[in-house]
């Protein structure tokens, strides 16, 4: 009877629960505050906005964010990426080559995205002639700039087994590396600053179910890489 009784009075101590809870969150949200001490007037507001948002229940922190970037390099763009934007999608434009050429900026930097129906026959690595100088234009606009480029080969999902290539794995990166070459060789690009990369089939923008979206995925981008990503590259001797 005893037992029955003790367990039937209230406990007092539950408060303690909630109390640890809210000093869990406290905790965490100055050491948030420490580590984010070196950002301007600006991050911090966002980095406050987050905040606010993620205690309302209304956005994570660290999950997709709706806001801008909050991280050094991203949000606020210190290489002028903008201007050469702006100039590549002119030079889109006055050439004609809407639809073919498109430029976006991402967490990584500027991409331009080229189809490869402007560059290659189905399933060949070699630059149409008469396309080559939209490749070293571009590559000219570029040249001066401090960031670093990296290129990369996407091509759809349909099996490749030809005398030159096993995979779409090896025709992505010879269509890369043949484009850093023109614009290294041709556009006068520093070999150090560019590098090549092939996706073949595994980084679709959109699914491989119809020969339009196949024609989607089939593409080199060219991406200029923020600069907060520079200390991030093997360094030279």
């Amino acid at each position: 009877m005893r037992r029955l009784e003790d367990e039937s009075k209230p406990n007092h101590e539950r408060w303690l629960l909630t109390y640890s809870d809210m000093i869990t969150l406290l905790l965490i949200f100055f050491i948030v505050m420490y580590t984010m001490s070196t950002l301007n007037a600006a991050k911090f507001a966002q980095l406050a906005g987050s905040l606010s948002k993620t205690f309302t229940g209304t956005n994570y922190i660290l999950g997709k964010y709706s806001g801008k970037s909050v991280v050094p390099g991203n949000a606020e763009n210190k290489d002028n990426l903008g201007e050469v934007q702006a100039q590549l999608q002119a030079f889109i434009k006055e050439s004609n080559l809407q639809g073919m050429v498109s430029t976006y900026r991402d967490e990584r930097g500027l991409v331009v995205s080229l189809q490869d129906t402007l560059l290659f026959d189905l399933g060949s690595a070699e630059v149409h002639p008469e396309e080559k100088e939209v490749l070293i234009k571009i590559g000219k606009m570029l040249k001066n700039l401090p960031n670093y480029i990296r290129v990369e080969g996407f091509t759809d999902d349909l099996p490749i087994h030809n005398q030159k290539f096993d995979s779409n794995w090896e025709l992505s990166v010879i269509r890369a590396t043949t484009v850093v070459k023109i614009l290294v060789n041709e556009a006068g690009i520093e070999p150090q600053r560019i590098s090549a990369v092939g996706y073949g089939e595994y980084r679709p923008i959109v699914p491989n179910d119809s020969e339009e979206h196949r024609r989607l995925n089939r593409r080199v981008d060219i991406v200029i890489m923020n600069t907060e990503y520079n200390k991030w590259e093997p360094k030279t001797q």
